[in-house]
């Protein structure tokens, strides 16, 4: 009986001091929310300091998705994995525009910047993941700011669209106070519009090869590997095709650093179960890796 009770205390003993372990690792946690104009930001930092940082941006159903309990799981995934994390809402959410018009990509990088100050980051490593709208705003980050070192976008387009006003007539992002040039909404995409089929309406407002061309996403210009993923049976927009489009870009503009395209097989949420490739890619041409041309 005396040895099961000593058996019982050192298991007992064992048990709190996981606990303890548990609760400690836990609490170098932190969550601080930022003062950034036009953004509604927060921040999630892990123990120990150079954490590169990933920024999360979420797609046109705004308000801050990434900092939703939908995304906790993956959050912290990411900051058991030795990352950072910045939630970005830009429309829809406290602080910011009432909709998707006219978004300064000034003001969300200033916010980036503004997180990657804390003492805790690793300021030369600042990786962007966004979806759907979110994949677009990622892609023109990287493309308008050098400081941005790597890009995943899920499902996005390789070009801008209007913003979400009742008529289509502006733009949905602004560099440096002007708007960005769009693929206006032409009388072709009218008819689809009007029966929901929004994948039907992008495919027609593309067949304007003359605005695709001034709205294409210069992104050649960033300066860090970029993962895209698309979605082969997309019911929202042509994602593939667009990722292919970016492929063919990076290769005509000859880009030097490390670039993926997977077409996952589903519909327009279906790259989003593919988390895992994320990480390998962030891991292995972010993480581990600096951000420099390939030789």
């Amino acid at each position: 009986m005396a040895e099961f009770c000593a058996t019982n205390q050192t298991a007992m003993k064992f048990l709190l001091l996981s606990l303890f372990l548990y609760s400690f690792h836990f609490s170098l946690r932190a969550q601080t929310v930022l003062e950034t104009p036009q953004a509604n930001s927060i921040l999630y930092t892990g123990p120990g300091d150079d954490q590169p940082l990933i920024v999360g941006l979420g797609g046109s159903e705004g308000r801050n998705a990434w900092a939703s309990d939908h995304w906790k799981t993956t959050r912290d995934r990411f900051l058991e994995s030795g990352y950072a994390f910045l939630a970005i809402g830009y429309f829809g959410a406290p602080g910011t525009p009432d909709t998707l018009n006219r978004i300064s990509l000034n003001a969300i990088h200033d916010a980036i910047l503004k997180a990657a100050g804390n003492q805790k980051i690793n300021k030369k490593k600042i990786a962007i993941i966004g979806g759907s709208r979110g994949g677009d705003l990622a892609l023109l980050l990287g493309s308008y700011f050098s400081d941005i070192t790597c890009v995943v976008a899920i499902v996005p387009s390789h070009v801008t669209f209007p913003g979400h006003t009742g008529h289509f007539s502006t733009a949905a992002w602004t560099y440096n106070g002007k708007e960005l040039p769009y693929v206006p909404v032409n009388e072709a995409a009218v008819p689809a519009l009007m029966k929901r089929d929004l994948r039907g309406a992008f495919e027609a407002m593309l067949k304007d090869s003359a605005a695709e061309q001034l709205a294409m996403i210069p992104v050649e210009r960033i300066k860090g590997p970029v993962l895209l993923l698309s979605a082969t049976e997309d019911e929202i927009c042509p994602s593939t095709l667009m990722c292919e489009k970016m492929e063919d870009r990076f290769r005509q503009h000859q880009f030097p650093y490390r670039t993926e395209h997977i077409a996952v097989q589903g519909g327009h949420a279906a790259p989003l179960t593919r988390f895992d490739t994320v990480f390998a890619f962030l891991d292995k041409y972010f993480k581990a890796s600096p951000s420099r041309p390939r030789r």
